[in-house]
């Protein structure tokens, strides 16, 4: 792959991805929606409230009565999300019906009844009213329409989802399309067995911050010292992506990797029992037909963003996520997770180490320029910015954010020459 060239007139000779995909614009795009509170107070009531949000992992509820709170400030809501006695996930409003009290204060746990520390009330693990002290003197209290509210709640490959719309429009299924159905055979159940997280929050809009992970673009330069030569190549100096599929919102990208670089001492028994990211041996029959869908030698992960702030990147053997939570508009809570099988041999363990701590050093390097940027534009210095045409995946998901908040259709037709147009 070469590097992208222009003409006399400026053009790009190599805009493949965006031929592929005419109905983006191609022109730059307005700074003010990292930093407009209109546009926060847009995307808070037409996308966030609209949208499946993924809120955890199965495995965080192994039992029934095992729970976790998520407060999800851009719904303006704290969720509580529960494994019932017959085992199906459920999840509520975290509030009771009585004078409004969160019911659930920590982060986690387990329990058999949840009672509301105000007053007493309590509710089952299916949110049903169960009792209220002094219930004889309220007035002709009905319990059975009291219970906690329900979201809509769904698991897509061990993780759960959740609407606030108790019926949504689109199920689950439905809203991942075909980005859904691409990750079937994908062994996320057998790899979630070991996972590191971090989280911390970012003085950053989060469409800056999400716009930072789903580009290769910056690799080369930004990630010269943790991942040197790691993703690019002479031939390659520029990390240009393998592929990149759109759907109706989500997106993504089949990544390059350098498999002709000689690693490090220590890498290179890393590799020797299946390394993070960047391996020589990977076994493409074992991969599911949508990763890695064009069977690229040189492969090395696949970026998968859905909307509007999860991602799922997957590799052999290991996958990693972010979520991008908005608090305001700049403010962004980032909480990322890498996944390992279980261990089974030392050095099985001493590779999962190694790639944990170069993962680390890498989003590292990602968190260092988020607060720069959003200083920056915050400033007003720069009206708008330019997007080339390996940022594609960024410009589509801000073209997904405009026609939601303005009403349009975003799904996206395959015709049966092979190019995708927008729904008019």
């Amino acid at each position: 792959m070469t590097a992208t060239a222009t003409n006399g007139n400026g053009k790009a000779h190599g805009s493949k991805w965006h031929d592929r995909y005419p109905h983006l614009d191609r022109g730059p795009v307005r700074a003010e929606v990292f930093t407009s509170e209109e546009q926060f107070e847009l995307e808070r009531e037409h996308i966030f409230k609209k949208v499946w949000l993924n809120v955890g992992r199965v495995e965080q509820l192994p039992n029934p009565g095992d729970y976790f709170v998520k407060d999800i400030d851009m719904c303006q809501t704290s969720i509580l999300v529960v494994r019932g006695k017959d085992g199906q996930i459920n999840a509520f409003h975290n509030m009771c019906s009585h004078r409004g009290n969160k019911i659930a204060w920590d982060n986690q746990g387990r329990c058999q009844m949840f009672t509301c520390k105000f007053h007493g009330w309590s509710y089952g693990l299916d949110g049903s009213l169960r009792h209220v002290p002094d219930e004889e003197n309220f007035f002709d209290l009905k319990k059975n329409t009291l219970g906690m509210t329900p979201v809509a709640c769904d698991i897509w490959q061990g993780f759960i989802f959740i609407h606030v719309d108790p019926n949504p429009q689109e199920s689950l299924p439905e809203y991942l399309g075909e980005l859904g159905t691409s990750l079937d055979g994908y062994p996320f159940d057998t790899i979630s067995a070991t996972c590191a997280s971090w989280t911390t929050e970012v003085k950053a809009n989060w469409k800056a911050v999400k716009d930072a992970f789903q580009e290769i673009y910056h690799v080369g330069f930004l990630h010269r010292r943790s991942a040197p030569d790691s993703f690019t190549s002479k031939e390659n100096p520029y990390s240009h992506a393998l592929d990149f599929r759109l759907f109706a919102r989500h997106g993504s990208a089949s990544v390059f990797g350098n498999q002709y670089l000689t690693p490090s001492p220590v890498a290179t028994q890393a590799f020797k029992h299946s390394s993070f990211l960047i391996r020589k041996n990977f076994d493409m029959d074992a991969l599911p037909a949508g990763v890695n869908p064009l069977r690229h030698e040189e492969w090395t992960l696949d970026l998968n963003v859905i909307f509007p702030c999860f991602f799922v990147d997957v590799s052999e053997g290991s996958y990693f996520t972010h979520n991008f939570w908005p608090i305001a508009v700049d403010r962004t809570i980032w909480h990322s997770t890498q996944y390992f099988p279980k261990a089974k041999t030392a050095g099985q363990r001493f590779a999962q180490e190694y790639g944990h701590v170069l993962f680390r050093d890498i989003i590292l390097e990602d968190g260092r320029t988020l607060e720069e940027t959003q200083t920056m534009l915050s400033s007003g210095a720069k009206k708008e910015f330019h997007l080339q045409d390996e940022e594609i995946l960024v410009r589509h998901s801000h073209d997904v954010v405009n026609k939601m908040i303005n009403g349009q259709s975003v799904s996206i037709d395959v015709t049966t020459n092979g190019k995708e147009a927008a729904h008019a």
